[in-house]
Formats: C-alpha cells, structure tokens, sequence
C-alpha cells in the first residue's frame, strides 16, 4: 500500500527575524519531515524545525548560482509521494515573487495538493522597521510591488503607473539597477525631486539604511550595499523614514507546541 501523500506546505518565513513568523508557519516548520528552504532563511527559523527533520538548502538568491526551479519542484513532488511531511520554506510571502503559484500548479498537475502560508513581505516589515508608512493621506494613495527584472531581462515595471505622483513602489532586488530606475523613472514622468529611500538586509541583525534622497541622486546609492537583499522605495513615504532600524530586540522563538 502506498504511503499516504499530505499535501506541501509552501510557508513564508518572512524577511528575516523569526519573531516575524506567523502562528501557524511555526507550526509547519515545527512538523516538518522535510524542508526546503532559500538561502536567506535565518538559521534561528531552521532551528524551529525537528532534529529528524530532512533539511535541503535550496539556495535561491537573486544573481546567485542556485537549484534550479524544475530541480525544486521535483523534490518537492518525490518527498511528498514518500510520505513525508514536506514545508517549502521562502523568505517573505510565497505569494509576493516567490513562485508559489509555480509550485502549486505542478504539484496539482502531479496529483499533490499544496497549502501556501503566507508570511510577511520585506516592504511591510521595512516600513515598521525604519518608521515609516507605505500609504499616507495625502502622499500615498497607491502602492506597487515590483521586483527590477524579469527572467530573461525583460522589464517588470510598468514605468507609467511607477510614475503617479501618489504612488508609493516597492522594488525588490533593485540595488543592482538603482541607476536605471532612477533614470527610467525620471524619463516616465516621476519628478526628479520625488524622495527615495534603499534599504538593505531588513528584519535581521545587519539592517540598515543604504541611502536616503532624491530619485535624481539614486544612482549613487548602487555601489554602497553590502550583498544582502536590497528594497528601493521610491515616494513621498520615504521622507518619513529613520535613519537607522528599530533598536527593539525580538525574543528568542520559543516552542508553540501544547503542553
């Protein structure tokens, strides 16, 4: 008799501090058999899972040599059929860029069922970290999130909603490109004067403001980020912004498990 198959866990760890998770992500890390989870997963998240627990480092990272998508979703699909308890573990949401919907659909199409767990995104947890809203009465009446590219170097923003005045855009993995957004957000209509803030590593002990100015002026900000996952904001919020991350210190995670 084949074992029974539970359906995959695609669970957001959220951008860094394991404070961040939710509830019932803990309690999907915590009955893991199996976990596959990205290169930025703190090692405090993986220390959630069991000591039995088969942990399979992914290393999706973006410019980054990593396990191949196809490669991913076939271990997914061979764990589950084992039997095993399988968490695909992703930092942020699985749904915002994180190919959760990629997953889910060839799972489905191989006869597995699939549960996201969504997590927090790095814009939210970057607003609360360095103090400031990502939609204001009177600045901010839209919000876009975007990543800088596509796969195959196709653009990812439409530049002309990037260009409303009243519309604060959050780009993920854009610390590489910040000169050509600068400029092709400038040559969209954005006013050269429309405050930007670049934020680097959030939610994890290494946060910090990379710049703070003026989309005219982002082009210089590129070359002072220190390789870990970088967000542009670009809008009036961004003027609301602290120059340095929150100083509270999140408690260890502890078991949630019933007594």
């Amino acid at each position: 008799m084949p074992p029974e198959t539970h359906p995959v866990q695609l669970v957001g760890a959220g951008p860094g501090a394991a404070d961040l998770l939710t509830l019932r992500a803990v309690r999907a890390i915590e009955s893991a058999q199996a976990l596959l989870y990205d290169a930025l997963v703190s090692d405090e998240i993986l220390a959630l899972a069991p000591a039995h627990c088969l942990k399979i480092q992914t290393g999706k990272r973006a410019g980054r040599a990593s396990m191949a998508q196809a490669t991913i979703n076939r271990l997914m699909l061979r764990l589950a059929r084992g039997g095993l308890r399988v968490v695909r573990l992703k930092g942020g949401d699985p749904s915002v860029f994180g190919r959760a919907g990629e997953e889910a659909d060839f799972l489905a199409a191989h006869g597995v069922a699939s549960e996201v767990v969504p997590g927090v995104t790095a814009a939210s947890a970057a607003a609360a970290e360095f103090g400031f809203p990502l939609t204001h009465r009177g600045e901010a009446r839209r919000l876009i999130l975007t990543t800088a590219r596509l796969d195959g170097g196709a653009d990812a923003l439409d530049w002309r909603a990037a260009a409303d005045a009243e519309a604060t855009v959050a780009i993920y993995m854009g610390g590489a490109q910040a000169a050509e957004l600068a400029r092709r957000l400038m040559a969209a209509g954005r006013a050269a004067a429309t405050p930007v803030v670049v934020l680097e590593s959030i939610a994890r002990p290494e946060a910090r403001l990379v710049f703070q100015g003026r989309l005219a002026e982002l082009a210089g900000a590129a070359p002072r980020t220190g390789g870990g996952p970088v967000l542009v904001v670009v809008g009036e919020v961004a003027t609301r912004a602290c120059g340095h991350a929150s100083q509270l210190t999140p408690e260890p995670m502890r078991p949630l498990r019933k007594a």
